[in-house]
């Protein structure tokens, strides 16, 4: 901790103002991080086409000079003392050494320079007196390993000159917020040697467009070739403290060059309740008002405006050579973007990309009672404090789960005590997810009802360990952290890839040597995000169920047809699977549920037959070219065309599943075909899951159908054996290293070997099974698709079977 009082004597003489076009990042110092990163864009980006707002800078000399004029150092050093040895509690400090900036004289050798700016700006704009937006920006701020969100204060809306002092007035007292002195106590900075600067900058009209925030990273993996953007109506303070939930997209940057191709791999309409605006009656003055009906309906940003964005991250982030947290806004009267922050990103940017954690859970999962947006992948188990404003903040007990409507920066004390946090509002870049990575908390941000349904004292296990949505779930649950540093990992001959089930969870092994994904299961996506049957899409007017038709209508509100609503929502979250592994292949298994599940989707019921015995009914292959699925399947085929051909990820390869005979895998083919899908154009690969008997006994015959084959033990198993792989009477009876499946596994592998087509296999027991996984490798097998949290353990397995098979007989 900091143990200096003396304040700092005026530093050599400087001018007062200093424009945003002659900073660059040199000059934290003397105008600290934001305006030195305000002025590095404006002088350098601009002619780039990253479009920033004009404007200027107080010097930290002018910071200086006034407290000398007004002899504040000597006072503030007293009130600090005090402070430290315990005489007065924080907020009386706080009050008084803001007190002292509040009641100051603003003297002629700062004020005359600063109003003569402000004019020249307002003539620039075209305006008699210009709204401004004055910003803090302290000369200790956005360094390294000091980057906590909003210690000092901003004001939007601020129009004439009068107004204009008075802001920078409490710009300069806001450096002596009870949060900002907290925060330096705990970093080690002499408070008496920071400075402050402000910026003056034009104010962008957003509050009659939208506006959010940026990141050149993913902010809750690190995985750093995604661009993510919040956005809501308004002004964007309402997104940076977590006040509404806003629209996300994520855009995969390698793309953004090609021109040709629009690479969204996510677009999430938030609720976007309120928004922040301009209120009348007079300067700096604000309003929180309800969204419209439209507005909370439709997305901020239109498609090019989301690519023109990231495409400037990519430029900042490249300047700047590190991972970069922005903030953007539309002006409303103009219709352009604007950059009108820029700051590094202090969390994912500093770690290391081979260490890695993962957590899960080990027990029994009950059903959760609260989900939200997952910051961090951590798991976290406590006692429920729900603490509801700030004025309540001394209830809060050390090591609980701290659960409340939504934080700000005077949050921060007990943010950094508690082992997790939840929030009511807020989205991935609010002020609570921000704080709680930069603190390593795990938090479930945007839960809507989280401080209703969890009781204070109830105990409680927060989970992010499950994807891009937190849980959470009822008592302390037991759970397994497992630590790994993927640089020390062997490497294999046998390809080791991934099963990936779910897009919220693609981003979360990235720093895993794996290459590529062996199954990704279309119908998790079907299920979990689109949740509608495809036929029902295609068709909607044949549902018959009135509430169903209306839940229907909801989800696909926005979209031109219901059929775009699937299209888009199935191609986005393959395409983030992509994103993930790329330029590794991908390998797509098109649906394969079975009609009993089709049923549950909505509108399903109406579509679907009855049967007996639904694993060996119409599922799979024999479903794609039927007049009862066909208009579904037509759907599945336009989603692998949008994100092969618009979004750009040519390492996808489809996979059929359960292609019983010849002639079908030519129909499916054919029907393929119909919808765009040749297999040889345009490096379209076809493979097929290996997974009936009659796929090995006619081996060499599919091959010529086909790019790959896919072992599905799990069905290849039960079709030898004659057990229902779903049955606990005959569960000692399924093993899939019985002989005959062994024998039928090794023939396949030797049969598609010599045809010169590629063989994997994606099922569990590689990961289940060590011996298993050795027997793969001895018979050549090209690839093993494992999950992920059998990734490192199945690797050290497969390299020893490798050494081994290696060694002289």
């Amino acid at each position: 901790m900091a143990t200096e009082t003396q304040p700092m004597p005026v530093p050599p003489k400087d001018d007062a103002i200093v424009w945003f076009d002659a900073l660059g990042r040199a000059d934290v110092p003397r105008v600290g991080g934001k305006n030195a990163s305000l002025g590095e864009m404006v002088a350098v980006l601009g002619e780039a086409g990253v479009e920033v707002p004009t404007g200027f800078a107080t010097t930290a000399w002018a910071y200086w000079a006034l407290v000398d004029h007004n002899r504040i150092g000597d006072r503030l050093a007293a009130i600090i003392t005090e402070y430290r040895e315990g005489a007065i509690p924080l907020h009386e400090a706080g009050e008084s050494a803001r007190r002292l900036f509040l009641d100051a004289e603003m003297p002629a050798h700062i004020s005359n320079p600063l109003l003569a700016a402000y004019r020249d700006l307002s003539r620039r704009a075209g305006k008699r007196e210009v709204a401004v937006a004055v910003r803090s920006s302290a000369t200790a701020e956005d360094l390294p390993d000091a980057s906590f969100a909003g210690q000092q204060e901003s004001f939007l809306n601020v129009v004439g000159e009068r107004a204009l002092l008075d802001a920078c007035r409490r710009c300069f007292a806001s450096l002596f917020t009870d949060r900002a002195i907290a925060y330096r106590e705990a970093k080690g900075f002499d408070h008496l040697r920071v400075a402050l600067s402000i910026g003056i900058q034009i104010m962008v009209r957003s509050d009659l467009a939208g506006s959010g925030v940026m990141f050149s990273i993913d902010t809750e993996t690190g995985f750093p070739r995604v661009a993510v953007i919040s956005a809501a109506w308004g002004l964007g303070e309402t997104v940076v403290q977590g006040r509404v939930d806003p629209d996300s997209y994520l855009v995969f940057k390698p793309f953004l060059s090609d021109a040709r191709l629009k690479p969204i791999v996510e677009k999430r309409l938030g609720a976007k309740a309120q928004k922040l605006i301009y209120a009348s009656g007079g300067s700096a003055r604000t309003e929180l008002v309800e969204c419209s009906r439209y507005e909370r309906e439709h997305l901020v940003l239109e498609d090019e405006e989301i690519l023109e964005l990231a495409r400037w991250a990519v430029l900042i982030e490249r300047h700047y050579g590190c991972p970069m947290d922005m903030e953007w806004a539309k002006d409303g009267e103009s219709g352009k973007l604007f950059i009108v922050q820029a700051r590094p990103e202090t969390v994912h940017g500093a770690r290391s990309a081979t260490a890695m954690k993962s957590w899960r859970l080990t027990g029994k999962v009950p059903k959760p009672i609260a989900t939200g947006a997952a910051v961090g992948d951590a798991i976290a188990c406590g006692t429920a404090c729900i603490i509801r404003n700030t004025d309540d903040i001394a209830n809060f007990v050390d090591g609980a789960i701290l659960v409340t409507d939504n934080t700000d920066p005077d949050w921060v004390p007990i943010m950094r005590r508690a082992a997790g946090i939840i929030t009511d509002h807020g989205g991935p870049t609010s002020h609570a997810a921000i704080v709680s990575r930069e603190l390593g908390v795990p938090a479930v941000i945007g839960t809507g009802d989280a401080t209703r349904t969890i009781a204070p004292g109830q105990e409680i296990t927060l989970s992010c360990a499950e994807g891009d949505r937190g849980h959470i779930y009822p008592g302390q649950l037991p759970f397994a952290v497992e630590e790994v540093d993927t640089a020390s990992l062997p490497t294999t001959r046998t390809q080791l890839m991934l099963n990936v089930a779910s897009p919220a969870s693609a981003f979360r092994w990235w720093r895993l040597p794996s290459r590529g994904v062996g199954l990704a299961r279309m119908e998790f996506i079907i299920g979990n995000l689109i949740r509608v049957h495809p036929v029902a899409l295609a068709h909607p007017d044949q549902v018959e169920d009135a509430a169903e038709r209306r839940e229907i209508e909801i989800l696909t509100r926005g979209y031109e047809h219901p059929r775009d609503y699937f299209i888009q929502t199935l191609g986005r979250g393959i395409a983030k699977i992509a994103a993930a592994h790329h330029p590794y292949p991908v390998i797509v298994r098109l649906s394969d549920f079975k009609t009993n599940e089709y049923a549950h989707l909505l509108g399903g019921a109406a579509f679907e037959p009855h049967e007996e015995n639904p694993m060996l009914g119409f599922r799979g292959a024999s479903r794609y070219y039927h007049e009862r699925y066909r208009d579904g399947f037509a759907l599945e085929c336009r989603a692998i065309r949008f994100v092969r051909e618009i979004i750009g990820f040519e390492n996808v390869i489809v996979m059929i599943p359960f292609c019983r005979t010849l002639a079908e895998a030519d129909k499916v083919a054919t029907e393929m075909s119909r919808h765009g899908l040749m297999r040889g154009e345009k490096g379209l690969q076809l493979y097929m899951m290996a997974e009936i008997p009659a796929n090995v006994v006619l081996a060499e015959q599919f091959a010529a159908r086909f790019d790959g084959f896919s072992i599905g033990s799990n069905d290849l198993t039960q079709l030898i054996l004659g057990v229902d792989r779903d049955s606990d009477l005959l569960a000692p009876l399924f093993d899939e290293r019985d002989p005959a499946v062994t024998k039928m596994i090794g023939d396949l592998i030797a049969r598609a070997r010599k045809a010169g087509v590629k063989v994997g296999i994606c099922g569990q027991a590689p990961s289940n099974y060590p011996d298993f996984a050795e027997f793969l490798v001895r018979e050549g097998i090209d690839s093993i698709s494992l999950n992920p949290d059998s990734f490192v353990t199945t690797l050290k397995t497969v390299a020893d079977a490798e050494a081994k098979a290696s060694m002289p007989a």
